[in-house]
């Protein structure tokens, strides 16, 4: 379903996908809203700029979630970046309507240096790096060093950094980002998880050392809202 902003300048955006920029006085906008909150209070005397948003398996929502809190956060007035880390299956560009040609692989091959692929949205404050093009090696990728720089570039630059990472149990880029980032939130498919691979992902998150910051529960068939957040 598109939905047709009142400036007709801007592009259409999917409320499906971002319901919070297209609809923010919805039900499901004020529970992304409700999620910042719960992590601005479970981060209270620690560091909370670096986000990991991941999931067990494909479908249950992880990239709709990352996309919705980097929304939030920039009308917050936070100066926001969402990275599109799923190298295998990238979806921000689709989403905020933006350029794939350059991205992370460009700059992680050394093709593009990173402030000619960070693009600006619609959205006040929100800034994404796409994934740019599928490369054959994302693991190998998001292993490098120059990601590390490359996170390390970004923090200083941003008040919050949103790393939508692929699916936990299909790769292992999931855990090497959790590894770097200051918490990691895993999305939950109500309608079509697979109750064991979220437990398999959950303790692997955990071996990670990672911070667990909670888990969201998306498509609940049985309410208006759609998305939850659950304490860890």
């Amino acid at each position: 379903m598109f939905l047709r902003k009142k400036n007709a300048n801007l592009p259409d955006y999917s409320q499906r996908e971002l319901i919070t920029l297209v609809n923010p006085k919805s039900p499901i906008s004020e529970q992304y809203r409700t999620i910042r909150t719960n992590l601005e209070f479970t981060s209270i005397g620690q560091k909370l700029q670096m986000i990991t948003v991941t999931s067990a398996s494909n479908g249950e929502g992880k990239s709709t979630t990352a996309a919705n809190l980097a929304v939030v956060y920039a009308q917050l007035g936070k100066r926001v970046l969402l990275i599109d880390c799923d190298l295998r299956k990238p979806t921000a560009h689709f989403t905020f309507k933006t350029s794939a040609h350059a991205g992370l692989s460009t700059i992680l091959v050394g093709r593009i240096p990173l402030d000619r692929a960070i693009q600006k949205t619609d959205v006040a404050r929100l800034s994404i790096l796409a994934a740019g093009p599928v490369p054959p090696n994302p693991t190998e990728l998001v292993a490098s060093e120059r990601m590390t720089e490359l996170l390390e570039d970004v923090r200083r630059d941003y008040d919050i950094v949103i790393l939508d990472a692929p699916p936990m149990m299909q790769v292992a880029d999931a855990r090497l980002l959790a590894n770097v980032s200051d918490g990691t939130i895993l999305v939950i498919g109500c309608e079509n998880s697979d109750r064991q691979l979220v437990l398999k992902a959950k303790e692997q998150l955990e071996r990670t050392g990672t911070h667990m910051l909670g888990l969201v529960l998306n498509k609940r068939p049985s309410s208006g809202r759609r998305t939850y957040y659950a304490y860890e």
